[in-house]
């Protein structure tokens, strides 16, 4: 559904196409970041607007902040497919690569039904970055498309040096993401394990979250090597079998 190596993910239009800059970064859209797949905890809010405003007219721009494993680039990617899968134009553009292409990349996104700009932190007091996403800004919202921009902090506390576009991203829907509680993380851990075909007890998610780094992108980077070394070994995922991995035996 997407092109490989280039920046635009998920797009249907050939014409939209032609008029977007693509540059060779191979960024993919990762299978688990779905709606589905979101554990959201004290996040319900957001992961519900989003389900329900994605891809419609009735909301030009909605910001969500949080710190690192709340969710933010789940969600931005879940916004991308879920609008793909009901035949809409969508993009999205990680600026924690900014440093690899060029503002122009903007250029005809607000063709596009959802655009999803992530880690916008990153060029903020950037003078060039922040004039062209403000452009993108009132030409999305002029076209009546949704920008969907994720973020570290809030709008107020970001950095933005322009005042116009720092004004512009508390306009819209502001939510702030929470990090998941130990029996969220029980529950988010079983929930992709579910997800990817694993059959994962209490016992073992709450073992894995006692043994393991305990932010959600280590833990799910444990669960996707489990998945792996369990395939080969064809072997179910137990207490035991994880202690073999974790000391070396396998």
């Amino acid at each position: 559904m997407w092109a490989a190596n280039c920046i635009v993910l998920i797009i249907e239009n050939q014409d939209i196409i032609e008029m977007i800059v693509q540059l060779p970064l191979g960024i993919r859209l990762r299978d688990s970041a779905t709606f589905d797949n979101y554990y959201p905890g004290k996040n319900l809010e957001v992961l519900t607007y989003l389900q329900q405003h994605c891809g419609l007219r009735d909301e030009q721009c909605t910001y969500i902040w949080g710190g690192t494993g709340t969710g933010k680039t789940h969600l931005l990617q879940a916004a991308c497919q879920y609008v793909a899968s009901r035949e809409q134009t969508t993009a999205y553009l990680p600026l924690s690569q900014a440093q690899e292409f060029t503002p122009a990349i903007l250029v005809g996104m607000s063709e596009l039904s959802l655009v999803c700009i992530d880690d916008i932190h990153k060029i903020a007091g950037d003078n060039l970055w922040e004039t062209a996403l403000f452009t993108l800004y009132n030409r999305m919202r002029e076209a009546g498309t949704h920008l969907l921009i994720a973020g570290n902090n809030s709008p107020a506390s970001l950095g933005i040096k322009l005042p116009d576009l720092a004004s512009r991203l508390a306009w819209g829907a502001v939510f702030h993401l929470y990090l998941l509680n130990d029996e969220d993380k029980l529950q988010a851990l079983q929930l992709r394990a579910n997800a990817r075909g694993m059959d994962m007890s209490g016992e073992v998610a709450r073992f894995l979250l006692n043994r393991c780094q305990r932010d959600m992108p280590a833990l799910y980077a444990m669960l996707d090597e489990l998945d792996h070394i369990s395939l080969s070994a064809q072997r179910r995922l137990t207490i035991p079998f994880i202690k073999d991995i974790m000391s070396g035996r396998l």
